[in-house]
């Protein structure tokens, strides 16, 4: 018979998520993780099996939530490409943009290294690229163009900012995307 969960895992998960964001995927132990959840490291290691499924399964809860997000954004957001800002923008709190820019580089390193986390990072990519380019050009070719441009854009617009940080985040960002805009606009004028 087994035990029930008195600690679900996904509550589990959002804890270690947020103590991974700290240690990096190589600091987060079993005994970090179990004085972070309140679970013994023997419950964590019966759940997970060993730390590289327990990093794996903390990250692919994190893609899911990246996804029901950007989900969200997509249907929420204006088509146009003032739209496309506002979703990317909804994507990335200002609160935690400095630690996103520079720990978050620890867990990316982690989801490009696992092929799992890779090709989940990937399919979200091709959804964030789609929502994007459906806001930016009617032409499906043109729309995945400007999609991954834009995407690409907004990444490092968000590297860039992490060494400055004169401005808040959200601004630099979004007169960044802006600029990409109005330049692309004259562009298709001449």
């Amino acid at each position: 018979m087994t035990r029930r969960k008195t600690i679900p895992d996904e509550q589990v998960l959002g804890t270690l998520f947020e103590m991974m964001m700290k240690t990096g995927p190589d600091g987060l132990t079993f005994a970090r993780a179990a004085q972070a959840s309140g679970l013994a490291a023997a419950t964590l290691v019966q759940r997970f099996g060993s730390r590289e499924r327990m990093v794996e399964a903390i990250l692919l809860q994190a893609w899911d939530s990246l996804d029901a997000e950007t989900k969200a954004a997509d249907e929420e957001e204006d088509l146009s490409p003032e739209g496309a800002i506002n979703l990317l923008l909804r994507l990335m709190s200002p609160d935690t943009a400095s630690r996103d820019a520079t720990d978050g580089l620890l867990l990316l390193r982690e989801d490009i290294r696992n092929l799992r986390l890779r090709e989940r990072g990937a399919a979200w990519g091709r959804a964030l690229v789609a929502a994007l380019g459906r806001r930016l050009s009617a032409d499906q070719q043109e729309a995945d163009l400007l999609g991954w441009q834009m995407a690409a854009l907004w990444q490092g617009a968000h590297t860039w900012w992490a060494f400055d940080q004169t401005v808040p985040a959200d601004r630099a960002i979004r007169e960044a995307l802006e600029a990409w805009l109005k330049g692309r606009q004259r562009r298709t004028r001449h």
